[in-house]
């Protein structure tokens, strides 16, 4: 869907965040992003009206696509008349883009003293020692889980791999599944595969298996999807997942048939909307399995990108200055719009509880590491081919062998 975004805004909103503007901006900016669900859009269309407002002389044009569309879209998208802005992902899914000359190297903006209050993601937005986008946000992953069932069922939040299983047997037992999941698009099993591999084996092997250092044959590995086929063979997760987008499964959750969903915070505003109330929903840590490795958690990371083809990349820098000023990302980062966490270290975090529980456990108590996420630490041809051998293993366990026996044929010709 495209609109086409040109208002004034009063003068009291303009003044509220001219602390990043410079001078008036003229000509063009054009954006593509994949904003698409409601709540994002909406913090789209917002963030760039109040650019707009501080530049009523800029004509913008801004075009929203579906998310998982824009996955396949984007290539092509940077080829001939490309935009000037896009939304994308940090680590690994920006090389592609990188390799092939299609982001354009924004290092100089990195070396702005404001980037400074950034620091904390400049890894994940470099490559060969240049810096390719900017972040807008982050989000924890974790168990959000309907409490009401919990104190039903007189459950506590586990922290142990035991406390799970028992957890997951007396839902069970009461006619219920313990998990949702929307898999037909591959990256939700994506998650489950981080946390048990890097609870089983810990973060520094999870990050070699990415790196591609690591059989997929491997005993830690293998001993990953035993701990996971616990689970499955128990009939934890929903029937029929593979046919469901993470929204489709929500109902389960939201009705009462299933007690919990492993999920990014971007969730929340979707099971609220659905009808839960905070005093029904809750959250937790994924528990631990190995007792010996620390926690390691999945906090991804959205960006904004300039294509290397950009015509008005004065306009795209003053964009992305503006995305990633604290005041901006305070904002758009609040409860009640993403309902996630800013990047930047001077901007506010919202009294929302999930966002408050989320960053103190990212802050506190993630001494192990932080991932990307599955589809982003991998290489991406890698993370395509392990996704769908993911999904196979969920639905299938007992092709274990040639799932693995394929991924690991994929690992050798693409890291030789």
């Amino acid at each position: 869907m495209r609109s086409i975004i040109k208002t004034s805004f009063a003068a009291a909103v303009a003044a509220a965040i001219a602390s990043t503007a410079s001078a008036e901006l003229t000509g063009e900016l054009k954006i593509i992003s994949d904003m698409s669900n409601p709540a994002p859009r909406a913090v789209m269309e917002g963030m760039v009206a109040d650019f707009q407002a501080m530049n009523p002389d800029l004509d913008i044009e801004l075009t929203i696509v579906d998310r998982e569309a824009w996955k396949t879209q984007i290539r092509n998208a940077l080829g001939a008349n490309p935009p000037d802005v896009v939304n994308w992902y940090a680590a690994n899914r920006m090389r592609p883009y990188v390799d092939a000359g299609l982001f354009a190297d924004i290092s100089d903006l990195w070396a702005e003293e404001q980037f400074a209050a950034l620091e904390s993601t400049k890894g994940a937005m470099t490559l060969d020692d240049k810096q390719w986008g900017v972040p807008y946000t982050y989000y924890q992953w974790g168990v959000y889980y309907r409490k009401d069932i919990f104190e039903e069922l007189g459950l506590s939040e586990p922290t142990t791999w035991e406390e799970e299983l028992a957890n997951c047997q007396a839902i069970l037992d009461s006619g219920r599944k313990c998990y949702t999941i929307g898999t037909k698009f591959l990256w939700t099993a994506g998650g489950w595969f981080d946390y048990i591999n890097s609870r089983t084996n810990g973060y520094d092997f999870h990050m070699q298996l990415a790196r591609g250092e690591v059989e997929w044959t491997d005993e830690r590995v293998r001993q990953t999807f035993a701990n996971w086929r616990q689970l499955i063979d128990m009939g934890a997760f929903i029937d029929d997942h593979q046919t469901y987008s993470w929204q489709e499964a929500l109902p389960f959750m939201l009705n009462g048939e299933a007690a919990s969903y492993l999920m990014g915070n971007f969730a929340v505003a979707a099971m609220r909307e659905g009808g839960l109330t905070d005093d029904q929903l809750d959250f937790y840590q994924f528990p631990k399995i190995n007792p010996d490795v620390d926690y390691a958690e999945d906090a991804p990371t959205d960006t904004f990108h300039i294509a290397s083809g950009a015509e008005n990349m004065d306009n795209a820098k003053a964009f992305l200055r503006f995305v990633t000023s604290a005041d901006n990302q305070s904002k758009i980062n609040a409860g009640d719009a993403l309902g996630q966490l800013p990047v930047n270290s001077e901007a506010s975090i919202s009294d929302d509880k999930f966002l408050q529980e989320g960053f103190e456990m990212l802050s506190s108590n993630a001494s192990g590491g932080i991932m990307q996420f599955f589809d982003r630490d991998f290489d991406a041809e890698m993370a395509s081919v392990g996704m769908e051998g993911l999904q196979e293993f969920m639905v299938f366990p007992d092709n274990l062998d040639d799932i693995l026996m394929r991924l690991e044929e994929t690992r050798a010709r693409i890291y030789q």
